[in-house]
């Protein structure tokens, strides 16, 4: 199938941006009749009308297409030449009869369409049946708004089209990484060789389990190979090639409640140079927005599986935006059309392509494209096994194999027919003589005479056959390529070799940015409806049970103290079970950000524990009005807000502690196990249950901050204190049991920030 017949169906879905090419460069000039402007997108280009002419254009996003009809990725072009020859003549008859039938686009009914993708070429189609002579139709429905917008959108393209893109090309020879399962070592990927150039997309594709992920993160950087050469711009990874390469990661990790322009906002405060001012990075967020189509959408929450939020299509677009915000050099993503529909999937992997058009590196995985999709690639490494099957360009990919003896027997898709071979599948597919000579040298039985026996080869002789193929054929000159030097300069090679690490932001202003998301993040559980009704129906329920409380009486004295050590308990419990899920829920977030150094570990870990404090002290303060005052507790402002000011000690000392839990274990169902144990010994510890507890466990009690709390509760609300109440240690002013609280606040962080570095280095 040549390339022509296989590119004509992405022309005639009207999504490519082919057709969009063959609009803009192949119309003539159309009579002087009258003044005319007609805009073929939506929301990104700004109409130009002159006196003799109408003018129809379109401008790529992320660079200018050239007009000789070569899209810039090689392979193809004298397919897409001949196409464009073809149509353009039937182009200029329907616009001719457009314009002798007073016909105009409407900016307007475009944009009702609801959606605007000129990045990837996607633009509504033209409408047509507009009555009335051309003299008399307006440009535009609401031409002020509409003009504005366009101006906007176009400004916003002619800067990041204006900013330059340091290239680099990707080397990488035998490739090897192992693994150690259960004692066994297994190869994952056994001598991988490639490359990728600027301007190029490069499609790492295989069945499940061949090691593309793992071929992908070895390339970004994030996984050291046991053998072999990764070099970029012939110089190894170093730290200051982290700002320059985005890795968009197969899962699509962001914040659930943050919108898309919040969450792409924040990535451009954090991650931008400190060159640029907080309003250019600001502005900078906004152009990606555009650029990638997500103005309708900006303002929707990412949502999750409980929060509804974009769909999948976009929450791509907003993670690969994440990446393409700081202009990288080199873009990394892994299978980012899992999960999409196949118009959805070929608007990302056509912005891909764009991407690559500016002079980015693009690579990607791919698990099993359409044959749309598949077309769209420059470059293809065929995996199987974690063996190199194919690398070359994709458009020799067939002829390759037809050369090796292996052809579909049916019509199919190429990328399905590939990946057939690399499973070892040989149905519908035509078995090479030389392997098929072999399976039945292997399998005949010599006292069997039937002759009429097909025996079919193995998956694993297919393997063998198509490595053995590509060795003796495509390898030896492959490797050749990549020993020539690249025609790069030193001052480039330099600028690779740096081991500085850079940092978008000094370290206040991380924690500054950090803090505000948090806050933005998190308001939305800790201010739920349900954990506020929570706590007032708890509060009311107490307030009911001691409802004015006589502390006159001993009886009445005991049942204070029991509402005090109640109190005690429940913000000692409350806290835990909330903290313990922080760390082990952003896991995957902060190991993403911090693999680019988004941030220092420091600042993060301050800004997200100080961005609880206020979510946390706002429910405590509805409690303690409501059950202090129903119960009877001492009417007087000094008496209410010692005992609030203690409340909020144990509540803080009770966080660190859930925090340390998850910080250490980083596992939700380990951390809940332990932290109820803890929780449940602390609680028996704290003095009310038992009164003299056995002296070689008494040091439990001072670990405890129910203990702590429940002797301030006492001390504030009696002083001094009755006899009934106390316990074996005497209670003095209370500066022993502030001083312990204050101690496990500082311990028990510190203890999470610790494991939280431990893990950062086992992961390095």
């Amino acid at each position: 199938m040549d390339s022509t017949t296989m590119e004509r169906p992405m022309m005639d879905v009207g999504a490519g941006g082919t057709i969009g090419r063959t609009r803009s460069e192949q119309l003539p000039p159309m009579a002087p009749a009258s003044t005319q402007s007609l805009s073929r997108t939506a929301s990104a280009e700004t109409v130009l009308s002159t006196a003799d002419m109408a003018s129809l254009s379109r401008k790529s996003s992320f660079g200018k297409r050239s007009v000789s009809g070569g899209s810039g990725a090689g392979g193809g072009s004298h397919g897409r030449s001949h196409i464009r020859k073809s149509r353009s003549a039937q182009l200029k008859l329907d616009m001719e009869d457009l314009v002798s039938s007073g016909a105009a686009l409407s900016r307007a009914s475009s944009a009702s369409l609801g959606f605007s993708f000129t990045f990837t070429g996607f633009t509504p189609p033209p409408q047509h049946g507009f009555n009335g002579s051309s003299a008399d139709l307006a440009p535009f429905s609401d031409d002020d708004v509409d003009l504005e917008a366009n101006a906007a959108a176009t400004q916003r393209r002619k800067n990041l089209m204006a900013e330059p893109t340091l290239p680099i090309y990707l080397k990488f020879a035998e490739v090897k990484y192992k693994v150690v399962v259960k004692g066994v070592e297994r190869e994952i990927l056994s001598g991988i060789s490639g490359s990728a150039c600027p301007g190029e997309v490069l499609a790492l594709m295989g069945p499940s389990g061949s090691g593309k992920t793992t071929l992908l993160s070895m390339l970004g950087g994030r996984a050291a190979a046991d053998d072999g050469c990764i070099s970029y711009n012939d110089e190894p990874f170093g730290k200051s090639l982290k700002r320059r390469i985005g890795f968009v990661t197969q899962d699509d990790v962001l914040f659930t409640h943050l919108t898309v322009r919040e969450t792409l906002t924040y990535a451009a405060l954090l991650r931008l140079p400190r060159t640029m001012t907080r309003e250019q990075k600001k502005e900078r967020a906004l152009d990606i927005i555009y650029e990638l189509g997500l103005e309708r959408c900006q303002d929707t929450m990412i949502g999750g599986s409980f929060v509804r939020g974009v769909s999948g299509g976009e929450r791509k677009r907003v993670c690969i935006g994440n990446e393409i915000i700081i202009n990288p050099s080199l873009l990394l993503l892994d299978e980012p059309t899992s999960g999409l529909d196949s118009t959805t999937a070929l608007r990302i992997i056509q912005l891909l392509h764009d991407i690559a058009e500016t002079g980015k590196t693009v690579i990607t995985t791919i698990h099993q494209p359409s044959s749309r999709l598949f077309n769209k690639f420059d470059k293809l490494i065929l995996l199987g096994r974690g063996s190199l099957l194919y690398f070359g360009k994709t458009s020799e990919a067939m002829p390759y194999f037809q050369s090796i003896g292996c052809s579909p027997l049916i019509a199919m898709n190429p990328a399905e027919f590939l990946l057939d071979l690399a499973n070892g599948n040989t149905n519908d597919v035509s078995v090479p003589s030389e392997l098929d000579d072999k399976v039945h040298m292997e399998n005949q039985n010599p006292q069997d005479t039937d002759s009429k026996i097909d025996f079919r080869p193995s998956a694993q002789d297919v393997h063998e056959y198509l490595v053995d193929s590509y060795e003796s054929r495509v390898a030896y000159k492959e490797k050749k390529k990549l020993l020539a030097p690249l025609p790069i300069s030193d001052d480039m090679k330099a600028t690779i070799t740096s081991s500085k690490r850079e940092w978008g932001t000094n370290w206040c202003q991380q924690y500054s940015i950090l803090f505000c998301r948090g806050l933005k993040e998190r308001r939305h559980d800790y201010l739920s409806w349900m954990r506020i009704t929570q706590v007032i129906a708890t509060s009311i329920i107490l307030g009911l049970l001691w409802w004015h409380s006589d502390p006159t009486t001993p009886k009445g004295l005991q049942d204070q103290a029991g509402l005090l050590f109640f109190i005690a308990v429940f913000w000692g419990f409350f806290p835990v079970f909330t903290a313990i899920f922080t760390f082990p829920q952003e896991r995957a977030m902060l190991n993403k950000e911090r693999a680019v150094d988004m941030y220092k570990l420091s600042a993060y870990f301050l800004a997200r524990t100080t961005s609880d404090l206020p979510l946390d002290l706002f429910l405590p303060v509805i409690f303690m009005v409501i059950v202090y005052f129903m119960a009877g507790l001492k009417a007087s402002a000094s008496h209410f807000f010692l005992s609030m000011l203690t409340v909020f000690l144990s509540i803080i000392a009770a966080q660190g502690l859930g925090l340390a839990i998850g910080a250490t274990l980083l596992d939700i169902k380990k951390a809940t196990t332990l932290a109820s144990v803890t929780v449940m010994t602390f609680m028996l510890a704290g003095g009310f249950f038992v009164k003299r507890v056995p002296p070689f466990i008494s040091w439990l009690r001072y670990l405890s901050f129910n203990y702590h709390t429940y002797r301030l509760l006492l001390k504030v609300q009696y002083d001094p204190v009755p006899d009934i109440l106390m316990t074996s240690v005497p209670l003095d002013n209370g500066v022993t049991e502030v001083g312990a609280l204050v101690a496990m606040i500082v311990g028990y962080r510190v203890l999470a920030y610790l494991s939280l570095r431990r893990v950062k280095a086992s992961n390095s």
